[in-house]
């Protein structure tokens, strides 16, 4: 059997524990826009500490984990997180 997931999206939230990504849907809806999923994915240990220290809010990045049920909620247990932009840094090079 295999649990895995990975998902790239945008930092919209973040806690001590929990992030939220911002993913937004590869088609339109009715009126002609693209929806957006919120996904929570569990941080723990040094992730968490990268995750809290060298990312911030809008930031584009990259989630490899495991699936699991939280409190009757699914989501997704962060194994590896890839910094792969920050508005930050853009706006530093300019």
């Amino acid at each position: 059997m295999l649990n895995q997931g990975v998902i790239v999206g945008r930092n919209s939230h973040i806690t001590e524990s929990k992030i939220t990504i911002a993913v937004p849907r590869s088609y339109k809806n009715e009126e002609g826009v693209y929806d957006t999923d919120f996904i929570p994915v569990k941080i723990k240990g040094g992730i968490a500490n990268n995750v809290s220290t060298y990312c911030k809010k809008g930031d584009v990045i990259g989630i490899k984990g495991r699936l699991e049920v939280d409190h009757g909620k699914l989501l997704l247990l962060a194994e590896k997180v890839s910094f792969l932009s920050s508005g930050k840094h853009e706006a530093e090079e300019e």
